[in-house]
């Protein structure tokens, strides 16, 4: 019986798309509400689970994975991938998912080598694989939620991502890193309240206020308007700033550029 506030998180296919700390993101997500006197409640959804009421997420996390799990994934999101996609257009739920997790959720993802993976088509977006592989640590400059910060996140990714930008909006500008493509300089993207992104790593803990954006937007899902209290993020800024150092004197990671 829950006896505060709370919100419903599903982790889609826990246990195909979680790689490169990406489960950090929940971790994350469940502290911050409960630092706030808030409760959460974590459902795990995977291939072949019946009867899941996705009507009651108020935020999904999807995480990345291996080109052979994404396969499975995307059969099992032929069945459910509709009502996922209802829930964040017409019941206006928050998603964050990266990178398999974004390509999945987009229109398809053609892989250098195999047949064509479709998606849900949620982003208005595509991915084709490429023959070097972006890998490095990453810092984006973004406006998400009004204000101005910079997103650090580490990507290893192959695919080449291109969005149909007049349907929605990068989650930002690739200031260290290859973002989307390597091409237009975007990384990740947005659209009403779902956030696509690049960056594992895990990417909220060292980003609090677009942790806070999405679990802002969660709330306002179930009780239509909400405000959080800010939380002393001193901890979560010093871990950003140092991502960044890292970023500027190390920048890609060379040792891999191959597929």
């Amino acid at each position: 019986m829950l006896n505060k506030d709370y919100i419903r998180v599903c982790f889609l296919y826990s246990r195909m798309m979680s790689i490169y700390g990406d489960r950090g993101n929940i971790i994350c997500i469940k502290k911050r509400v409960e630092w706030r006197g808030r409760e959460v409640v974590i459902d795990e959804y995977n291939v072949g689970d019946k009867k899941y009421n996705f009507e009651d997420v108020d935020l999904f996390f999807f995480g990345g994975g291996q080109d052979i799990h994404q396969i499975e994934v995307a059969l099992d999101l032929k069945t459910v991938g509709k009502m996922i996609n209802r829930q964040v257009v017409d019941k206006r739920a928050a998603l964050l998912a990266i990178c398999g997790g974004m390509q999945l959720l987009a229109k398809y993802y053609q892989p250098t080598l195999g047949d064509r993976i479709e998606g849900t088509g949620l982003f208005d977006a595509y991915t084709r694989g490429g023959k070097e592989r972006f890998i490095g640590n990453v810092v984006v400059e973004s406006e998400i939620g009004g204000e101005k910060n910079n997103l650090v996140g580490f990507e290893n990714h192959s695919g080449r991502t291109y969005a149909n930008w007049d349907n929605m909006k990068p989650l930002g500008k690739a200031l260290i890193g290859r973002g989307n493509n390597g091409e237009d300089g975007t990384e990740g993207m947005v659209f009403q309240n779902a956030v696509g992104s690049y960056l594992h790593g895990s990417l909220l803990p060292k980003n609090p206020w677009l942790a806070d954006w999405l679990i802002q937007k969660a709330f306002i899902r179930r009780y239509d308007d909400y405000q959080l209290e800010e939380l002393n993020d001193d901890v979560e800024k010093k871990a950003n700033e140092a991502a960044q150092v890292v970023a500027e004197n190390v920048g890609k990671v060379s040792n891999i550029s191959e597929v």
